[in-house]
């Protein structure tokens, strides 16, 4: 006889995770005025997102660790008919806050377009059952919609990631929608209309190969907010700490907390390549190829947990990490190995405490 084991969801949605947060913030959140649609007002979206003790003690955790006016220009954006456009670098939480934007002000994020050079108009307008469409003729019921059909139906918040990997003309698509807030649908002699609190929250990057750039008319369909890299190693610090141990539990990883100077070396190291300085200031350096954006360090952690949880003694060590940070710096095998090189030589072997992190390192490029 054979028992089946109890099923785990590998990535919960964020409005599930945080359920009991937005709980709390929608029990405070009466009294405050809320665009129609919401299920929290601006100022209680703001909380959720940055942090905060509520009137009753409860405590919010941080989502974005950043700027509090990026966030309320974001959240004011999406009060107004414009849609929201969270711009930056691969890496600094463009999808992350995409979520819990969505999750706060519709309760829901699951109304998700993933943007690929593959993507067609039916993804953004609608496609067919067609199974139906031949034994019936073009109706509702064989009409299968697209989330942001479904977005505008329902009055919800619509994520649309990768914006630029759309190819241009599908891109434009968007057009109708974002401007008149309708979607014709031609072959039923009818239309969709908008109900309140639907809007589109895109993200995109410029940074990446196989970027399409956007045409002038829909940029300006979009409130551009550009989320940038931590402005100082003890924010990015937090930010791989807390995302980490975050993640470490959800993976149920069998081991302790990384020690606060294995990420601090980690985030050192990414700033120090990012920037092509030490530092300190006193020596310049080449940069790779890659972004090594605060996304990366946390993979990288991740990766160097799991190597200790599973191949170590449960303590993360230098040689856990090398993997992962050479993996994460080495894009081109040509001009980036000669950049890490040089970096390992000159800076990361001639620091004190660093040796074990330079033999490690050494011992996966050669």
């Amino acid at each position: 006889m054979s028992t089946t084991a109890p099923t785990t969801i590998l990535r919960p949605h964020a409005e599930d995770v945080y359920a009991e947060e937005l709980a709390a913030l929608r029990a405070a959140d009466h009294d405050r005025p809320k665009p129609p649609n919401w299920h929290l007002s601006p100022w209680a979206t703001v909380t959720y997102l940055l942090g905060g003790k509520l009137d009753n003690g409860f405590e919010i955790e941080p989502k974005y660790i950043g700027q509090r006016r990026l966030m309320e220009i974001a959240v004011a954006t999406l009060a107004t008919d414009r849609a929201l456009l969270l711009l930056g670098v691969p890496g600094t939480a463009k999808s992350w806050v995409s979520e819990h934007l969505t999750a706060a002000i519709s309760g829901r994020s699951d109304l998700l377009v993933q943007g690929t050079a593959g993507t067609s108009e039916d993804a953004i307008r609608y496609s067919w059952n067609y199974a139906r469409l031949i034994a019936e003729g073009p109706s509702l019921g064989a009409l299968v919609p697209s989330p942001l059909f479904k977005g505008m139906q329902e009055g919800r918040l619509v994520r649309l990631e990768e914006l630029t990997r759309i190819p241009s003309d599908v891109q434009d698509t968007l057009i109708t929608m974002l401007s008149e807030k309708v979607l014709p649908i031609p072959e039923l002699s009818t239309e969709v209309q908008a109900t309140s609190g639907f809007n589109v929250i895109a993200t995109a990057n410029d940074r990446d190969k196989g970027v399409n750039e956007l045409s002038s008319a829909l940029r300006r369909r979009f409130n551009t907010v550009v989320l940038p890299l931590p402005t100082s190693a003890e924010e990015e610090v937090r930010i791989v700490q807390t995302r980490v141990e975050k993640q470490g539990k959800a993976l149920q990883l069998p081991v302790e907390a990384p020690a606060l100077e294995q990420i601090s070396r980690l985030v050192t190291i990414f700033r120090e390549l990012r920037s092509g300085v030490t530092e300190n200031g006193k020596t310049k350096l080449k940069s790779p190829s890659g972004t090594l954006s605060t996304g990366e360090a946390i993979s990288v952690m991740n990766s160097g947990l799991a190597l200790a949880a599973y191949f170590g003694d449960g303590s993360l060590r230098a040689h856990d990490l090398a993997a992962g940070l050479t993996g994460a710096v080495v894009k081109d095998p040509v001009q980036d190995r000669t950049v890490w090189l040089e970096y390992l030589e000159t800076v990361v072997k001639e620091r004190d405490g660093w040796k074990d992190l330079y033999r490690a390192c050494r011992e996966v490029v050669e």
